[in-house]
């Protein structure tokens, strides 16, 4: 037990003394590993924003079915209660719907307006609210199907932009996150590189008194895992604070800005899935770039 404290004691100490003698380099692997997950923090906290902002808007999305002149909403809206798809309906007839009307055009004489058209010119409306966006196509097919209905109307467009924007930003981060890896890869590597080769001669005496290939090499992987920790930490901070801003610049807004802000909240499990992600991938990345750094110098 003391022998496996004494050589833990000894690797965080020459890690730490490293980590000491890289001096401004190690700043540099560690802010690009900063802006790395960062910006994958960012897109992957995004990403799930929308995701859920996709599936707010299916389950708030309505579905307009006007019926024809004649057929009254009651007789439609029990077999559209029976369908699978839908969650919940409401009923506008078509003198709630011709007052409302004329209320926004500032017609003071309802009666009047009425008796010059001849009758009211509406028919009843039942508004249908989709179980998600996927369904929304086939409901309003089978709603189209039923009899008395003229026309069947929904508003997918906002829906089809979020999933694009949704598809594309996937993409996006994917190819800067390859990018960042590699160069956050390639600079820890380097500063890596640069500790061993001022610690050459050291290195060489700890050989002669035979210490092995992995002793010697450890404190500079521990050193590497650490430029991916400290990164991580870092830019979860940062994502934080962002997101924190975010949402005192959202309390005050109108009620449709309310709703978006709503979709835009994480889950309890995606909050704490966040900064595990970012210090893994970190230590990942570190991890990769101190062994490519150690390669060569083992070798020799």
């Amino acid at each position: 037990m003391w022998k496996f404290l004494n050589k833990l004691d000894y690797l965080l100490k020459e890690t730490f003394l490293g980590l000491l003698r890289g001096g401004w380099m190690n700043w540099a692997a560690v802010s690009t590993v900063t802006v790395l997950l960062f910006l994958f923090g960012m897109s992957l906290q995004t990403s799930w924003q929308l995701e859920k902002l996709l599936y707010q808007f299916g389950s708030q999305m309505e579905v307009s079915v006007y019926l024809d002149s004649g057929t009254s909403a009651a007789t439609i809206e029990p077999l559209v209660t029976t369908m699978p798809d839908v969650v919940a309906t409401k009923t506008i007839t078509k003198e709630q719907a011709w007052s409302k009307l004329v209320k926004e055009l500032r017609i003071s004489d309802i009666e009047g307006a009425t008796q010059q058209l001849g009758e009211n010119p509406l028919v009843d409306e039942v508004k249908v609210k989709a179980r998600n966006t996927e369904v929304v196509a086939n409901l309003s097919t089978q709603l189209a199907k039923l009899p008395g209905v003229s026309t069947v109307q929904y508003v997918d467009e906002a829906v089809k932009r979020i999933a694009q924007l949704h598809a594309g930003l996937n993409w996006i981060t994917l190819t800067i996150t390859i990018l960042l890896t590699l160069t956050a890869i390639a600079v820890t590597s380097i500063t890596i590189r640069l500790i061993v080769m001022a610690r050459r001669q050291e290195i060489e005496i700890m050989q002669l008194v035979g210490a092995t290939t992995a002793w010697i090499y450890l404190p500079f992987i521990l050193q590497g895992i650490s430029f991916g920790i400290v990164g991580g930490a870092i830019a979860w901070s940062l994502i934080s604070l962002v997101q924190q801003f975010l949402g005192n610049l959202l309390a005050n807004q109108p009620e449709f800005i309310q709703f978006l802000t709503k979709g835009l909240q994480l889950t309890p499990i995606q909050i704490l899935l966040l900064p595990l992600i970012l210090l893994s991938f970190g230590a990942a990345v570190g991890l990769m770039g101190s062994l490519f750094a150690v390669r060569r110098f083992a070798r020799s």
